[in-house]
């Protein structure tokens, strides 16, 4: 990381962003000129390398992406349903080969044969329908799924009104911030995003940072395969983002609030930046807010597909508008964050989780759940289940409360399901009753909660298959900056399709080395993580996988 690179992509401020500029300026062709990325160099005061550098990387900016109509969803999701490649059929009547790219996860699992034309997404029957959507400007591209509750509604409970509200926001104004602070550590919500990091803790080290200038960013790029709760959150509960985010705020003197919304996720970013215009003309935004010396202000940025975005280092380098490569801690993005300055981090459902607590009290919230693991979790189930769709659920839950009587069982035999995205645990069927829905009983059980996203393996799918694929989506999404993750992952990838379509057997002590080498040497949870599910396959799966290794 430049720290003087940052100083100089920062000193325009937050309005005129250079990545924000560089997603505009592609929409055209799909990727900027060579001329218009000299410009913005120039712009910037920094050099060419740093601005091409940027939009090669990005799936929808890099010259790859010239002349891109349509993208079929390629997410983990898509892939065990069996949907793709009749998807890429089905478009190929449309479009020729090179006008047809890819998306990595929609957010549709719940029905799959997933899509994106025109700036929108489509999927289930809408595939049938190409006629319709091609020649007018169809809804076809809305979808529906489930969303239920079990005990307290609490991140899908209905949104009133702007004044009812935020009247907790109001009220919040009027105490101390530490006060404010104390009802959030007094919760011990902890980050839903994966990681599971008190969020109480997080906000403090910013807070106890001098400095006039601080940002609280909330992590919208939701690209874990299977999930699609923070996609619910954006567009049917918006309020409860922005809520916790003013909150947030206050309690560490921020200033401004980035909402960093994926590419992949269209109507997210709409619907939010109609939430943020409603707060501006509430005047609950902006300058000395409700009289009380608190100002706050949002802006959306939109992403332009990178898996990697979704780590908060790699988020921070994408908004100044650099390669989204993961950065070395310390100093920590509290201590110093977006253009050098102390910087809040925090997911979707996270902040959401704010508002029940602020309303209620951090003693409300942590009496749900469990000691270690408080309050609610948001999972989302694929298309597999009898009863698809987004379930609330208390911390402590059984899994298999949640599988059997929410969802209903599967509509077909599935063997494992992969929860917590690519780099989450491989849960045989078999361990579904020994899990209950929290970071302890998961880790306890060599698994990850992670995101909570629930993808099946259906019986007939390859296990080995699914390691080349957990494989070839980590080595595409890996930002490149560390050998073991670059290196790693290619070549994990390469064994398991050679052992899958010849004689090639896998030396196995190579193989664990190998995994070793990623969880110890990688610098951050990409690297790290791919061979949790790996492990859990070899583990699990032995007798399927054993003619494929030596």
């Amino acid at each position: 990381m430049s720290d003087n690179l940052s100083e100089l992509l920062g000193r325009n401020g937050l309005q005129d962003n250079l990545f924000d500029k560089m997603g505009k300026l592609a929409k055209p062709s799909g990727t900027p000129s060579e001329e218009e990325l000299a410009q913005l160099a120039e712009e910037f005061l920094i050099g060419t390398a740093n601005t091409f550098g940027t939009a090669s990387f990005y799936d929808f900016m890099k010259p790859e992406n010239k002349g891109k109509e349509v993208y079929v969803c390629n997410g983990t999701a898509c892939l065990c349903a069996g949907t793709q490649e009749p998807v890429i059929e089905s478009l190929g009547s449309k479009f020729r080969k090179d006008q047809i790219g890819h998306m990595t996860c929609l957010g549709r699992c719940h029905e799959n044969s997933a899509f994106h034309f025109k700036g929108k997404n489509y999927s289930g029957d809408a595939i049938n329908q190409l006629d319709k959507i091609i020649g007018a400007d169809s809804e076809s591209n809305n979808d529906n799924y489930h969303v239920e509750a079990l005990g307290p509604s609490i991140l899908t409970k209905e949104f009133t009104n702007i004044t009812d509200y935020y009247q907790p926001f109001r009220d919040a104004l009027k105490k101390d911030s530490q006060v404010v602070l104390e009802e959030i550590k007094t919760s011990n919500v902890r980050g839903r995003g994966g990681a599971g990091f008190p969020m109480g803790m997080k906000l403090e080290f910013c807070r106890k940072v001098e400095n006039e200038t601080k940002f609280i960013i909330c992590n919208a790029d939701e690209g874990d395969p299977g999930a699609y709760s923070d996609r619910y959150l954006l567009e049917q509960r918006p309020h409860s983002v922005l809520f916790g985010m003013l909150i947030a705020g206050y309690v560490t003197h921020a200033g401004y609030g980035i909402v960093y919304i994926r590419a992949e996720y269209p109507d997210s970013v709409r619907v939010m930046q109609e939430a943020i215009d409603e707060l501006r003309k509430a005047g609950i935004i902006g300058e000395n807010i409700f009289g009380s010396g608190f100002n706050f202000d949002f802006k959306i940025i939109q992403a332009q597909g990178s898996y990697i975005c979704g780590e908060e280092t790699a988020l921070i380098n994408s908004i100044e508008g650099q390669r989204p490569e993961v950065r070395v801690r310390p100093p920590y993005p509290a201590q110093k964050g977006l253009f050098n300055k102390p910087t809040v981090v925090n997911n979707v459902e996270t902040l959401a989780a704010l508002h029940f607590i602020i309303s209620e009290g951090g003693a409300a919230w942590k009496n749900i759940g469990t000691e270690k693991s408080s309050g609610t979790k948001l999972i989302c189930l694929d298309s597999f289940f009898n009863k698809p769709g987004m379930y609330e659920v208390e911390m402590g839950t059984p899994l298999s409360v949640v599988v059997n009587d929410l969802a209903g069982g599967f509509k077909e035999e599935v063997k494992a399901l992969q929860i917590g995205g690519p780099l989450g645990g491989l849960v045989p069927i078999s361990k579904i009753n020994d899990l209950t829905v929290d970071f302890e009983s998961f880790s306890k059980e060599g698994f990850l909660l992670g995101h909570a996203s629930v993808v099946s393996v259906p019986k007939d799918f390859p296990i080995l298959k699914f390691i080349e694929h957990l494989f070839d989506f980590a080595a595409y999404e890996s930002c490149g900056k560390c050998f073991p993750c670059r290196l790693g992952t290619k070549r994990g990838q390469e064994m398991a399709e050679k052992a899958f379509n010849s004689e090639y057997k896998i030396d196995r002590l190579l193989f664990h080395d190998l995994l070793t080498t990623l969880e110890e040497g990688s610098l951050c949870a990409h690297g790290g993580g791919i061979p949790l599910p790996v492990r859990n396959a070899l583990h699990y799966f032995d007798d399927e996988l054993r003619p494929y290794f030596n």
